[in-house]
C-alpha cells in the first residue's frame, strides 16, 4: 500500500510535537503556502548537471555537431565567393569606362598622369579589372550558382542537425521525468508531509515541461552559434587582419553585458517559478476544499490570498522578463556600432587600394554574423535562466535523502500467518519529541485488535509503523517471526490490506477502482468482492453499472458509497495482515451493520488492526488496546475493560452518556 493519508489524530499529534509535516502547517487549506529552501543558486554547476542528462546520447551529439560544422564552413564560405561576384560586377563597371588595349599597369598610369591618383589606386587594387570589357556575365553566373549550391546544402545539413537536437532533448527530458518519478517512489513520507502539493506537482510538472522548452529552443542555437562565432572569425582574419582586430573588441563588451544583466536576471527567474509553485499550492488546495472554503465563507479570503501570491508571481516575471529583455538592444547597439567602425574602415582601405570592394562586403557580412550570434545568445539569456532555474528546483527533488533500502539479502515470508509482534518500539517524528517510547505487544494469527485512545494518542502511527511508512527509532516489529525492517517493503505491503478513513479513488471505472487490489483480477473476482462488501447493491442502480466512470473526486457516489468501494478493494486483495482505519465512518447506520458483517467475513483467518472512535464497533475484538501519549495504558477484552474503570470506561461513558434532559437544559446558569 503506497498511499497514506493522515488522520485527524495524528494531525493533532503531529501539531503538538511540532514536525515539520503537513498537519502542522497552520491555518485554513487556502492559506497554506509553499515555502521551498533558501538554498543559494549557481548558475554554471546546475547547467552543467542539466546538459549531463543528454549524454546518453553523445553519438547523437558528435553527429549533430559535425551537421552543424559543415553547415557553418557552408554558410562561411558564400560571403567571400559573393565578394568575388561584387569584384567582378565593379570592375566591370569601371572597366567599361576605360580606354580599350590597355593593361591594368597602363589604366593606372594614365590615371595619374590625369591628377587622379585616388581613382588610380582604387583601380590598382582590382583583381579582375579588364579595361575597356564590361561584366563577365558568364562568371557572375557559375559563382552565384556555386553560392546556391552551397546555401542549399548548409540549409538542409542545419535542418538535420535541429531534428537531432530536438530528438536529444526529448529524449534528455523523458529520462528526467523519469528519473523525477522514480525518486518519488524511493522517497519517504515524511518528506511529502513536509512539502505542500501544489509545490510538488509544480515541480514535477511545469518545472520539467520548462526544462524542456529551454533546452529545445537554446541548444541547438547555442552549437550553431558558437561554431558560426569561431568560423566567421578566421574567416574575418583572413580578409582583414586589421579589420578582425577592430570587430573582436566586441566580444569582451558583449560577454560583459551578458554576464552582468544575466547575474541580476537569475534570482528573479528562481523568485518566479518559487512564487509559480505558491500560486499552484493555492489554486490546488481551495479547489480540493472547495466545498469548505464555501461553508465557512472564506471565498473571500482565499481570493485575497491568490490575488497576493499571483501578484508576486507578476512582479517576479515582470523582472525576470524585463531585465534579461535588456540584454537584446545592448547587443544590437554594440553590434551596429561595431558595423559603423568597419564600414568607415572598410571603404577607406577601398579607396587607397588596400581592399577591394568584394572583401569589404563579405568582411561586413561576416562582422554582421559574427554579432548575430552573440546577440541571439544573449537574448536567449532569459530562456537560459529561466531553465536552469527550474533544474534547480528539480534538482532539489532529485537531490532529497531517500529512504532506507531495502536489504540486498531481503527476507521473503511464504504463506505468512499473520502474527505480528513488536519488541521494544520507539519512534518520534522529531528527535526532540518522542512519541512512542519502548512499546511490547504481541498480536496473534487471526487475531482482531481494536485500537483505541483520544486524539492524538498515535493509533495512526502505530499502524503506519507496520506498514514501514517510518523507520523505528528502535526495537523491532517482526512479522512470523521476521524483522520487517528486512523484508522488501513491496513484498510486506503486498501482505497487508488497508482501508483509511479517507477514501481514496482514482478516475476510472468503478470495476477498475476495486481491481486497483488485485492486479488482473476477473470480472467474477470483482463481482464477489463487491457482493460480499455490500457494494453490488447500488452499483445496479447507476446507469452503467460496474462500467460507471468515476471522476478524479468520484462526485457521482456518495461519500459512504466510496467507503465500501475502497472496502472492496481491500477484500479482493485477499490479505494475510487488515488495517482498517476508521473504515465506518462514512456509512450510514444501516449499512453500518452490513459492512460489520462483511468484516468479519474478511477478518476470518487474518491478523486484523481496527482503528475504532465509534467504540460500540469494536465489540467482538479479541484484543482492545487503550492508548494515551503513544503508550499502550489498558489491554483486554471489551468486557473486562469496562469492569476495570479504567481509561476505556471513561471514553465509552463519555462517548455514550445520556443527553441532559429538557429540564436540566431549561434550568438558568447560576
Amino acid at each position: 500500500m503506497a498511499d497514506r493519508i493522515l488522520t485527524e489524530e495524528e494531525k493533532a499529534a503531529e501539531q503538538r510535537r511540532g514536525a515539520a509535516g503537513s498537519a502542522q502547517r497552520s491555518g485554513p487549506p487556502h492559506m497554506r503556502m509553499g515555502q521551498p529552501g533558501e538554498k543559494s543558486r549557481n548558475f554554471g554547476p546546475s547547467a552543467r548537471r542539466l546538459i549531463g542528462f543528454m549524454g546518453r546520447d553523445k553519438p547523437l551529439l558528435w553527429l549533430a555537431l559535425a551537421f552543424a560544422l559543415v553547415s557553418v564552413i557552408l554558410n562561411a564560405l558564400g560571403p567571400k565567393i559573393l565578394g568575388r561576384a561584387t569584384d567582378y560586377v565593379f570592375s566591370g563597371a569601371v572597366g567599361r569606362v576605360l580606354p580599350d588595349g590597355m593593361t591594368v599597369e597602363q589604366a593606372v598610369a594614365f590615371l595619374r598622369a590625369q591628377g587622379k591618383d585616388q581613382v588610380a589606386d582604387m583601380v590598382s587594387g582590382m583583381k579582375y579589372l579588364v579595361p575597356g570589357q564590361g561584366v563577365d556575365f558568364t562568371a557572375l553566373g557559375r559563382i552565384l550558382l556555386i553560392v546556391l549550391a552551397l546555401y542549399a546544402v548548409a540549409s538542409l545539413l542545419s535542418w538535420v542537425q535541429a531534428r537531432i537536437i530536438v530528438r536529444v532533448v526529448n529524449g534528455a527530458v523523458y529520462r528526467l521525468r523519469r528519473d523525477v518519478e522514480e525518486k518519488l517512489s524511493r522517497l519517504p513520507l515524511s518528506y511529502f508531509d513536509s512539502q505542500p502539493r501544489g509545490e510538488l506537482l509544480s515541480r514535477v510538472t511545469n518545472d520539467v515541461d520548462n526544462i524542456g522548452q529551454s533546452l529545445q529552443q537554446t541548444l541547438s542555437q547555442l552549437v550553431t552559434s558558437f561554431l558560426t562565432v569561431m568560423a566567421m572569425l578566421v574567416m574575418m582574419l583572413w580578409v582583414s587582419p586589421l579589420l578582425a582586430i577592430i570587430a573582436l573588441v566586441t566580444i569582451p563588451v558583449s560577454i560583459g553585458i551578458t554576464a552582468v544583466i544575466g547575474k541580476r536576471s537569475q534570482a528573479h527567474f528562481v523568485q518566479q517559478w518559487k512564487s509559480t509553485g505558491e500560486v499552484n499550492t493555492i489554486v490546488e488546495e481551495t479547489f480540493t476544499g472547495h466545498g469548505l472554503v464555501k461553508v465557512f465563507n472564506r471565498g473571500a479570503q482565499a481570493s485575497a490570498d491568490f490575488g497576493v501570491k499571483n501578484e508576486e508571481l507578476r512582479k517576479a516575471t515582470f523582472g525576470a522578463q524585463f531585465v534579461s529583455g535588456l540584454i537584446m538592444p545592448m547587443m544590437m547597439f554594440v553590434g551596429n556600432l561595431n558595423y559603423v567602425i568597419v564600414a568607415v574602415v572598410g571603404g577607406l582601405r577601398v579607396a587607397h587600394g588596400q581592399m577591394s570592394i568584394g572583401d569589404v562586403q563579405a568582411f561586413i557580412q561576416y562582422s554582421r554574423q559574427f554579432t548575430q550570434p552573440l546577440t541571439q545568445v544573449a537574448s536567449m539569456a532569459n530562456l537560459m535562466q529561466s531553465g536552469v532555474a527550474s533544474a534547480e528546483r528539480v534538482f532539489e527533488v532529485l537531490d532529497a535523502p531517500e529512504q532506507i533500502a531495502d536489504a540486498a539479502d531481503a527476507v521473503h515470508v511464504e504463506d505468512p500467518h499473520g502474527r505480528v509482534a513488536f519488541e521494544d518500539v520507539s519512534f518520534s517524528y522529531t528527535p526532540d519529541r518522542p512519541l512512542i517510547e519502548h512499546l511490547d505487544l504481541v498480536v496473534e494469527p487471526g487475531q482482531t485488535v481494536a485500537i483505541v485512545g483520544p486524539t492524538g494518542a498515535g493509533k495512526t502511527t502505530l499502524v503506519n509503523l507496520i506498514m514501514r511508512f517510518y523507520e523505528l527509532n528502535g526495537g523491532r516489529i517482526t512479522l512470523d517471526g521476521i524483522d520487517i525492517a528486512s523484508m522488501r517493503r513491496a513484498d510486506l505491503r503486498g501482505e497487508i490490506g488497508m482501508v483509511l478513513q479517507d477514501t481514496w479513488l482514482f478516475e476510472g471505472t468503478i470495476r477498475e477502482n476495486i481491481a486497483y487490489g488485485k492486479p488482473g483480477a476477473s470480472d467474477a473476482e470483482v463481482r464477489a468482492a463487491a457482493e460480499a462488501t455490500f457494494v453490488d447493491r447500488f452499483v445496479h442502480s447507476l446507469p452503467d453499472g460496474y462500467e460507471t466512470k468515476l471522476d478524479s473526486e468520484a462526485g457521482n457516489i456518495s461519500a459512504g458509497e466510496k467507503q465500501l468501494l475502497t472496502i472492496a478493494r481491500a477484500f479482493i486483495s485477499d490479505p494475510a495482515l487488515l488495517i482498517l482505519d476508521e473504515a465506518t465512518s462514512s456509512v450510514d447506520t444501516r449499512t453500518e451493520l452490513l459492512v460489520q458483517h462483511a468484516m468479519q467475513a474478511l477478518r476470518q483467518d487474518r491478523t486484523s488492526f481496527v482503528i475504532a472512535h465509534r467504540l460500540s464497533t469494536i465489540r467482538d475484538a479479541d484484543l482492545i488496546l487503550v492508548m494515551e501519549d503513544g503508550r499502550i495504558v489498558e489491554q483486554g477484552s471489551h468486557a473486562d475493560l469496562l469492569a476495570a474503570g479504567g481509561a476505556f470506561a471513561r471514553l465509552y461513558a463519555a462517548q455514550f452518556a445520556g443527553a441532559p434532559d429538557a429540564e436540566d437544559a431549561a434550568a438558568p446558569i447560576p
